[in-house]
């Protein structure tokens, strides 16, 4: 979740998405907004399409139904972001706990196929001598046989 506040500012055709979520308030935002209207300062954004071209011609609470309504809706919007942020955010850190456990595991099966690799070599070593002692009996028996004859 602490990821979600710290998301960087990217523009696209003057679409701006999150920066920081931290200390950013939506409440002074509209705040702010409400005050210059009732000063009558009015934003100079004429290609502005938050309010479609129909808007103009709306009177000034309908306007400002349109914005809240739209604002609700932007509001829910981010709102349905954050949950799958936050979701997304769990599902990795199950999947960073279950690579740990994985790579926990991998280093101990390594451990066991080495530990198991020179027992093989050992028992290897002793096979090879045990042939060698074997031949060794063989050919003495053989030497004895021919003795006995």
């Amino acid at each position: 979740s602490s990821k979600i506040r710290n998301m960087e500012v990217q523009s696209s055709d003057g679409v701006a998405v999150l920066e920081d979520c931290i200390g950013f308030s939506l409440t002074k935002t509209i705040s702010k907004v409400e005050e210059k209207l009732k000063k009558g300062i009015l934003p100079d954004c004429q290609d502005d399409d938050t309010i479609p071209r129909v808007g103009n011609e709306m009177g000034t609470e309908a306007q400002i139904r349109f914005l809240k309504a739209k604002l609700r809706v932007t509001q829910e919007d981010l709102a349905n972001v954050v949950f799958e942020c936050r979701k997304k955010d769990d599902e990795n850190q199950n999947l960073e706990t279950r690579l740990k456990d994985t790579e926990e595991e991998n280093t101990r099966l390594q451990r066991t196929i080495s530990l198991q690799q020179s027992q093989t070599e050992k028992y290897k070593m002793l096979s090879q001598e045990a042939n060698k002692k074997n031949e060794g009996l063989q050919q003495e028996i053989t030497a004895l046989e021919k003795v006995l004859q």
